[in-house]
């Protein structure tokens, strides 16, 4: 009986007909009459991850509740099943990825599930888009018997209002991938307290690793086959910037050439959408449900933002809209 993580309330007592439990040292290997082979894992927090390898090969990896593991030295290719706290460390199922140890063939379990998870039709959805699955109490899983889990979308598409939640769920959509690019499209803003505030925030919740880029030139980004995942976050700022570069607020502009400029470029960035290879994840504004614009600027913002949209979407497998924090799948 091994310990995997330390225990917190009084002092446990254990039935006299059950072996003496222990914390196995880190590194240390155990060879069980069985052949199996246990490996203690270090861990980046309190406790301790086991490898077990069967006599055949297959190898399944523990991590206990918070825990992700300490040093990426694998060698051993990807695990056949991964047991791990996919919500309560979202990053340390990305470092698994990072380092080989986590594969496209690797069944993903979520362990630790507690009474402050999403319900179950929720936590289904986000735990899918991590390429993980949780099973009932009881069930016996098969180590090196892939189920049929769906594959993660690579294209996404996040809509909402203000304050929505819709960047708190693209951010969570990609929290368990590693090599993320954040592509902030709304640039810097000198003097604007309540921007920096904002950039702040999001900044806080990336995880740390994330690189970040500030940019509205998106087409190389999508087409860089190289890269790893993107969020770009937001269209509607990107779109602004579109619509400055080929002066589309000004009425008689938009008659002259201004429409078609704006409708070029909006074309050539949903063909890039359609084309990349990378796994994307894009928010966008939904302003079609607000009040009537006063003038015709922003009436014309308001409407081709919408086309935009629909634009993106229809070369997206996911689509979901974000409202009051919940997020209801349009396309899944």
């Amino acid at each position: 009986m091994l310990l995997s993580h330390p225990h917190d309330g009084p002092p446990l007592e254990f039935p006299v007909s059950l072996p003496v439990p222990v914390r196995v040292p880190d590194g240390q290997v155990l060879d069980l009459i069985s052949g199996h082979r246990v490996r203690a894992v270090a861990l980046d927090a309190p406790g301790t991850g086991y490898e077990v390898a069967g006599p055949d090969g297959e190898r399944l990896l523990y991590l206990p509740p918070e825990g992700a593991v300490a040093g990426l030295e694998q060698s051993g290719g990807p695990y056949e099943t991964v047991l791990v706290d996919v919500v309560g460390r979202p990053d340390g199922l990305a470092r698994l990825r990072a380092a080989g140890a986590v594969g496209p063939g690797t069944d993903v379990v979520a362990v630790h599930l507690d009474h402050d998870v999403a319900p179950a039709e929720e936590l289904r959805r986000r735990l899918a888009a991590a390429g993980a699955r949780t099973v009932p109490d009881g069930t016996t899983l098969t180590v090196g018997r892939y189920p049929d889990v769906p594959e993660p979308p690579r294209r996404t598409l996040v809509l909402g209002g203000a304050r929505s939640g819709k960047s708190l769920e693209a951010e969570r959509l990609l929290a368990t991938y590693p090599d993320v690019r954040y592509v902030a499209t709304g640039g810097r803003r000198d003097g604007d307290p309540d921007w920096a505030a904002r950039v702040a925030a999001h900044r806080a919740r990336r995880p740390g690793s994330w690189r970040t880029t500030e940019t509205c030139d998106l087409v190389p980004l999508l087409t860089d086959v190289e890269g790893g995942p993107l969020l770009i976050d937001c269209l509607a700022l990107w779109f602004t910037d579109a619509m400055d570069a080929v002066e589309a607020w000004d009425d008689d502009q938009w008659e002259r050439g201004g429409a078609r400029a704006l409708a070029k470029r909006a074309a050539e960035f949903a063909a890039a959408v359609r084309e990349t290879r990378r796994t994307v994840v894009l928010v966008s504004n939904e302003v079609g449900s607000g009040v009537h614009p006063a003038t015709p600027a922003g009436r014309r913002f308001r409407d081709e933002l919408g086309r935009l949209n629909a634009t993106v979407a229809a070369e997206c497998e996911t689509v979901l809209l974000a409202v009051a924090g919940v997020v209801t799948p349009l396309r899944a």
